[in-house]
């Protein structure tokens, strides 16, 4: 009887591993400020719940704004001037092939003396570098209007930035306060997505073995769950254990210690 039992046991051993696992939300983020100025405001009654469109954390953009009436201006006026100097560099373009006809006329004539000939061809001369001038003033408008344009970008950027947002994320804690002044890089806030959770348990070499294809129970009961991750490289504080990942669906409540077992059940070989 001791025999047959211990043959029991040493079957069930064979066939799953039991594991413990705190349950996890799906991915904490920590964000960190991209942009600097004064904390106008936090919405500090909000960690402990889900996150909407709406912003909870409110960054000084006041000057951001003024600088972006006046890149529009800027760029408003440069366009205008763009506009000028291409309709002057098309009446430049229509009089220099004039005067190229006219100078290639005039050299074949005998008639013509040499100073009227010269004078034809320092006109036409003036005429190109009118128009060469034009072209360049153009070049430097254009150049002018894309780092305006650019500018206005980063503009939008930083005032879209300054409006802190995770909608649907669970707000878990706020690290700055209001009157606080950031700079680039300071933690602002954690953020945990519990639209899912996850489980991770550290199991030895051997038992990666065919991981993926058992079946996986949670405090005992039989799931559809399947391994998520498994990372091959050892764990740096689980000695020699290997950390695996299973995503499961929300609970009611996170942090609860969960039962994971891995069985390689034999009705199904």
């Amino acid at each position: 009887m001791r025999v047959l039992i211990y043959l029991f046991l040493t079957s069930q051993l064979l066939f799953s591993a039991v594991y413990y696992s705190k349950v996890e939300p799906y991915k904490v983020k920590k964000l960190s400020s991209s942009v600097s100025g004064e904390v106008l405001f936090t919405y500090e009654n909000q960690v402990g719940k889900r996150l909407t469109k709406k912003p909870f954390i409110i960054i000084d953009s006041e000057i951001d704004r003024a600088e972006l009436i006046d890149v529009d201006k800027k760029l408003k006026s440069l366009r205008n001037s763009l506009a000028l100097n291409e309709k002057v560099l098309k009446n430049l373009s229509a009089v220099l092939k004039k005067k190229k006809a006219n100078f290639k006329r005039t050299e074949s004539l005998k008639i013509k003396s040499r100073i009227d000939k010269d004078r034809e061809f320092y006109d036409l001369i003036a005429s190109e570098n009118a128009f060469i001038t034009t072209q360049k003033e153009l070049n430097s408008l254009s150049n002018s209007i894309a780092d305006l344009e650019l500018r206005r970008v980063k503009l939008q950027k930083s005032i879209r930035d300054k409006k802190v947002l995770a909608n649907g994320y669970l707000l878990y804690a706020i690290n700055v306060q209001e009157g606080e002044v950031v700079n680039i890089g300071t933690p602002l806030a954690q953020v945990a997505d519990i639209s899912k959770a996850l489980l991770t348990i550290y199991v030895d070499d051997h038992e990666l073995e065919n991981i993926k294809n058992k079946t996986i129970y949670i405090n005992d009961k039989k799931t559809d769950y399947k391994i998520l991750r498994i990372l091959d490289i050892a764990d740096s504080v689980n000695i020699s254990k290997y950390k695996v990942q299973i995503a499961i669906q929300a609970p009611k409540v996170f942090s609860k210690l969960a039962k994971v077992e891995l069985k390689e059940d034999r009705d199904e070989k």
